[in-house]
């Protein structure tokens, strides 16, 4: 079997066809089902409207991206040096900032795709978790800056992504189609450091987060004040929601940073690590799906009667009384607000525990 890049074939694992179409198979099988994924909290979402509330609107922006990034995966080409094929690694590395593994299908590179998309999902599980520590810690939401979240995670990839088409970059990679070997200031530079930080913060964070809100849950026990049953409501909506995303990115994400650790010390083609990291790096749409499913709200509207009834109710003017909750506006402060000081309530009276908040 010829080993040229710029023919049909195989040229990893030391030309093992069996192994690469492994490879294949799994990648083209696990981003099928984040792709499923994907569309079914969207069409949930717009169905019910769940768009009016903030914390399932930044649900909808994480699936909306997660969908963009599987849909790189199953991009194929015929040539690794082809226009098309950097495209796609850029396209990857835009909306994803994850996996930009791309395994060679029919001498297919296709790694400017991987690049564009993996940016953006991070990006988005980053404002997400920003969001959680303002409402679960300081008790501040933040709809206000929603603007700012757009900028941030479709703008900055974008302009990060850019960069290593300074001195054409992107091109054959061995393994995958991305920046190529001999330019590693650039992958350290917008890639592995900012991604082993990042990664750390998200996990910093969430520990912290959680190990805030036990204390809080001690700490009420004893006191009840009625206002902060309000507030009870208030943070139920705004951060039990959203607390698992940023768990299951970090959870999805262990085998491949091994995978790219591997990879920064030793060129050398490990078909497990390859495997795990194929499997895992396409599937927080299909993750999400089923935590986003899980979720008693949603799992109570999902029969036939109330789905007829949601989707008519989009285009008629018949006002129907869905079963979503409005968005409460107090007591977590806005800009123009105080923050809640007093937040004494008793754990029985708040069944406000860490797996519900």
């Amino acid at each position: 079997m010829t080993t040229d890049p710029n023919t049909v074939g195989c040229n990893l694992f030391g030309g093992d066809q069996r192994k690469c179409e492994i490879i294949l198979g799994i990648r083209y099988t696990s981003a099928t089902l984040s792709i499923i994924g994907c569309l079914f909290i969207v069409g949930v979402i717009w169905l019910f409207k769940k768009y009016e509330v903030f914390a399932q609107r930044l649900i909808l922006y994480l699936s909306v991206a997660a969908f963009l990034s599987s849909v790189g995966y199953l991009f194929t080409g015929n040539h690794p040096q082809s226009p098309s094929c950097k495209f796609v690694a850029f396209w990857l590395t835009y909306f994803d900032w994850k996996g930009q593994l791309q395994v060679t299908d029919g001498g297919s590179c296709t790694y400017l795709l991987v690049f564009l998309a993996e940016w953006v999902v991070l990006l988005w599980v980053c404002c997400i978790t920003v969001n959680l520590m303002f409402n679960g810690i300081l008790t501040r939401r933040t709809d206000h800056l929603e603007w700012l979240y757009h900028v941030i995670c479709w703008c900055i990839p974008l302009v990060i992504s850019c960069f290593p088409f300074i001195n054409d970059s992107y091109g054959y990679a061995g393994a995958w189609c991305w920046i190529q070997p001999q330019f590693p200031y650039w992958r350290f530079g917008i890639w592995y450091g900012p991604l082993f930080v990042i990664i750390g913060l998200l996990f910093v964070c969430y520990l912290y987060l959680t190990i805030h809100l036990r204390r809080k849950v001690k700490s009420w026990e004893g006191l009840y004040n009625p206002e902060l049953e309000r507030t009870k409501e208030v943070l139920r909506q705004h951060i039990r929601p959203l607390q698992w995303y940023p768990l299951i990115y970090l959870s999805l994400s262990v085998f491949p940073l091994i995978h790219r650790i591997q990879n920064a010390i030793s060129h050398e083609n490990v078909f497990g690590l390859m495997l795990l990291h194929i499997l895992f790096a396409p599937l927080p749409g299909t993750v999400n799906a089923i935590v986003f499913g899980l979720d008693r709200e949603t799992t109570s509207r999902l029969s036939w009667i109330q789905i007829k009834r949601a989707f008519f109710s989009h285009f008629t003017k018949q006002t129907i009384i869905g079963e979503y909750p409005a968005e409460v506006h107090s007591p977590i402060s806005t800009p123009n607000s105080q923050p809640i000081i007093d937040m004494e309530i008793t754990s029985e009276q708040t069944d406000l525990d860490v797996s519900q908040v």
